[in-house]
């Protein structure tokens, strides 16, 4: 099933005044937006304004796909708490506006978030373009709204998948050309006056100003309301994981923990402060393939991107011990609580419905966490050498401090260089980024415009979205990865990347 979210916003300029409303359609899992509307409907009050921005939201989401569910946003608190049946609706007309809603989807499908009004920008500035056009005797006119390119759009806290940020920055340069110069007049993108009014706690009395913004309020005797300023009450959740996981190494643990190993993610920092030339001319190497924009801008639209959803696998044996376990050692499979951290990703996964195809690591652990998701997503498993991890050598199977005692300047110089192996003749990290630049690359052909799930490890993650970022080979020793985690990047036509999410283990809690 399809998420969409609906972000839906209405003001009046007098309250009784001229009004407008406006409302925008994305997709849940990726931000891209799908559908503006935006409307001038005469005089009319802040909270009429904003139930018929929610209705036309809730209109433009079934126009798209009537069997999907809806996530809307408003910083409306009157209409979220009275559409989710907290408050009571007095105003007559606001009733048969609420009742309409209600239609639109069923309830079930249906559900409401408070959000303060910084982020309800982009459904602000169609409101207030709508009632720009008003006052000029005009209706809104999508092909002039400049609200898609003048609202940043946020990143996504919870479903990885697509973004649209990418072709969103050229069209906005390509608009650029034709705007007012610096300092010249722009329109007013001031949110409106839109405050509660008609709001009655079904559990209570009546409130004398309900908890929304400082704004005049419809249904009372005009004064603004004195209840407490907007605040974020759904704070991001976007998780940062837990302590050092162990198991495919990118990095070792802080200094004087024996801890790290191969998929330990937290780092010491690096001896020097000072990029030497041999970690720079690394890095040269492993972004030689990155596709670089060509003077001036491309086509207006670059399209939907390929977007890499990277799944680390679940626990081994070996991940609770921290030890190194790359794709030269004793490739273990998942451990029970593997196997059960595969299976949520799965759930989480099939309810979001954007993963179109299933692309794995060569090694079991990779492969079998692959094939639980596929299974339930209903999808076939592809197997890519070039998401394997990298070769840790001699030091396979061993801990981070084992490897500190037997090897201590082998240690030192892999940790300073990217070009140094590991003990024995592993992998250095600067040819497992040459390897994982060629796989992105490869992969972002293959899979143009769409979405793939890459079930991978440590190292490889990490450096996707390294590369993605232009960061230095260092960067990877400042990453925590968890075991079953999400992380995803977006790969555009003009060869910008957009990094999207990172660590995201929500779906394990």
């Amino acid at each position: 099933m399809r998420e969409f979210i609906v972000e839906a916003d209405g003001g009046s300029r007098g309250n009784p005044g001229p009004a407008g409303y406006g409302a925008v359609v994305s997709d849940a899992a990726t931000g891209e937006t799908l559908a503006e509307a935006a409307e001038y409907i005469g005089v009319a009050t802040n909270n009429v304004a904003e139930y018929r921005g929610l209705v036309a939201g809730l209109r433009a989401a079934h126009e798209l796909d009537p069997d999907a569910a809806v996530h809307v946003r408003m910083d409306s608190k009157l209409v979220v708490e009275q559409m989710t049946g907290r408050w009571k609706i007095k105003h007559p007309a606001m009733k048969p506006l609420a009742a309409e809603a209600a239609r639109v989807f069923p309830p079930e499908r249906v559900t409401y978030e408070w959000i303060p009004r910084e982020r309800n920008k982009h459904a602000d500035r169609l409101a207030n373009e709508a009632m720009d056009a008003g006052k000029q005797g005009e209706q809104w006119s999508a092909s002039a709204s400049r609200a898609a390119l003048d609202t940043p759009r946020p990143e996504p806290a919870g479903p990885p998948a697509d973004a649209a940020a990418g072709a969103a920055r050229v069209r906005a340069a390509l608009a650029s050309t034709s705007t007012p110069t610096p300092g010249s007049p722009r329109p007013s993108t001031a949110p409106p006056a839109t405050g509660p009014a008609d709001a009655t706690p079904t559990s209570g009395a009546e409130p004398a100003t309900a908890p929304d913004s400082p704004r005049p309020a419809d249904d009372t005797t005009g004064a603004p309301a004195t209840g407490p300023a907007d605040a974020d009450a759904g704070a991001a959740r976007v998780s940062s994981g837990t302590a050092a996981e162990p198991g495919d190494a990118t990095g070792a643990p802080a200094a004087g923990a024996d801890a790290a190993g191969a998929e330990a993610d937290a780092g010491p920092a690096r001896s020097s402060a000072d990029v030497t030339a041999a970690a720079a001319d690394a890095d040269v190497r492993a972004a030689r393939t990155v596709a670089t924009p060509g003077v001036g801008w491309a086509p207006p639209d670059m399209g939907a991107p390929a977007t890499f959803v990277l799944l680390r696998h679940g626990e081994t044996p070996l991940t609770p011990q921290k030890r190194f376990s790359g794709s030269g050692g004793s490739d273990p499979s998942l451990s029970d609580i593997g196997r059960e951290q595969a299976a949520r990703v799965a759930e989480f996964l099939a309810r979001r419905g954007t993963v179109q195809a299933v692309v794995a690591s060569p090694l079991a652990r990779t492969r079998e966490t692959a094939r639980i998701v596929a299974a339930r997503l209903g999808l076939e498993v592809a197997v890519e050498d070039g998401l394997r991890e990298t070769d840790f050598g001699a030091w396979e199977g061993l801990t981070f401090g084992e490897v500190r005692e037997r090897h201590p300047d082998d240690l030192n110089a892999w940790l300073s260089s990217p070009d140094a192996e590991p003990t024995g003749g592993g992998e250095s990290f600067a040819a497992t980024a040459d390897r994982i630049a060629a796989t992105r690359d490869k992969l972002t052909a293959a899979y143009a415009g769409r979405t793939v799930l890459l079930v991978t490890h440590v190292t490889p993650i990490k450096t996707f979205v390294r590369l993605a970022l232009g960061a230095p080979p260092e960067a990877l020793f400042r990453m925590e990865l968890s075991a079953a985690s999400l992380s995803a990047v977006a790969y555009y036509a003009d060869g910008n990347a957009s990094v999207r999410l990172f660590n995201e283990t929500s779906h394990l809690r």
